[in-house]
């Protein structure tokens, strides 16, 4: 570490000299033993001593002797405690504008004006809904600076990442968000959007800013009276292998004639043809009316019709076609000639 000097003999031999000005400076038992010396230029050295010091470990004092040209009397330059390789060392120094932390400030205490400050623009520069009137700007009543966007930006960053955001404790344990409480105070201009003021006085965060999705305990409805609904929805009911029978409505058995569908007159009732044919008008009531016919018209026809009983309809057609055939016999025997009454004067009324 340290090298001797053949030519600097008087410099180099004045290690008791070096010694008595480390003890002055040091404590009593603080300067240890000689470790030799390091050139530093011509007719200049510097003699290294261990360091006692408590709690400097690696240091070592440092005692830098010097002559004059053609002097043989060394002369004492400076006394220092230097660190040596392994020493316990300090960081860096650090502007105060680095080091400075929030709360740091206390009362009293000042900080200096920052002139290139990017956290600030002058108020005339300042647009948008954060800016102050110009009116009052130009009477004096303006502020010379305010926030530029990046301030704006830095300190909303901070606030919403923050114990007032939404990631603090209580706010995650907070069974509502401040924008649903009654004491929240929104912010002016553009952090009105996120930002507001707590007024609660017993809320932990009473007078401070706060985000739209912070909470607490203390919100104005925490426990309240939640809201009936006004509709109460039943569960729906699906069943798709049933089947709801809502209207029935009986099926009268369609009965055909044996000529061609024409249903039989009944026995010894003449028809309508046999009526016009012999000069009688057939009766009013069984001429169809319009009802009668628009009802027809709309019957469903026997296909559409839900199937009867087999049985029933071969037994009705029997009976129908008997006496079709014996009302045309009858026609047979009597003839188109046969009288149909008789007057009181004797004469028979023919057709």
């Amino acid at each position: 570490m340290t090298t001797r000097a053949p030519r600097e003999t008087v410099l180099a031999n004045a290690v008791d000299l070096a010694r008595a000005a480390a003890e002055e400076v040091a404590l009593p038992g603080q300067v240890g033993e000689h470790r030799g010396v390091v050139v530093e230029a011509d007719r200049l050295l510097t003699h290294v001593f261990d360091a006692l010091v408590p709690g400097y470990r690696g240091w070592h004092w440092a005692v830098t002797v010097a002559r004059p040209p053609r002097g043989r009397t060394a002369t004492v330059c400076e006394v220092q405690l230097l660190p040596g390789e392994g020493a316990l060392l300090a960081p860096e120094w650090v502007p105060w504008s680095e080091r400075l932390r929030p709360g740091d400030v206390g009362p009293g205490d000042v900080l200096p004006y920052v002139e290139d400050d990017e956290r600030l623009e002058q108020g005339y520069e300042a647009t948008g809904e954060d800016a102050d009137q110009l009116a009052l700007y130009e009477l004096g009543l303006g502020r010379a600076r305010v926030l530029s966007p990046e301030g704006r930006a830095q300190a909303l960053t901070r606030w919403y990442e923050g114990d007032r955001g939404p990631f603090a404790p209580s706010a995650k344990a907070a069974a509502a968000p401040c924008s649903t409480c009654g004491f929240f105070m929104k912010l002016a201009g553009s952090p009105r959007t996120v930002f507001g003021v707590c007024a609660n006085e017993w809320s932990p965060d009473d007078g401070r800013v706060v985000s739209m999705d912070h909470g607490c305990g203390a919100h104005s409805e925490t426990r309240g009276p939640e809201p009936a609904s006004l509709w109460q929805p039943s569960e729906p009911v699906v069943d798709e292998r049933d089947m709801e029978v809502l209207a029935t409505a009986p099926v009268a058995p369609a009965a055909k004639a044996a000529d061609g569908g024409a249903t039989a007159p009944a026995d010894n009732q003449p028809d309508a043809g046999d009526q016009v044919s012999r000069g009688t008008p057939a009766p009013a009531e069984n001429q169809p009316d319009a009802e009668d016919q628009a009802r027809a018209e709309n019957q469903p026809d026997v296909e559409d019709q839900a199937p009867a009983d087999v049985t029933a309809e071969i037994a009705g057609e029997q009976e129908t076609e008997s006496a079709a055939d014996g009302v045309a016999d009858a026609d047979a025997v009597a003839g188109p000639g046969a009288a149909t009454g008789t007057a009181e004067d004797g004469s028979a009324d023919r057709a």
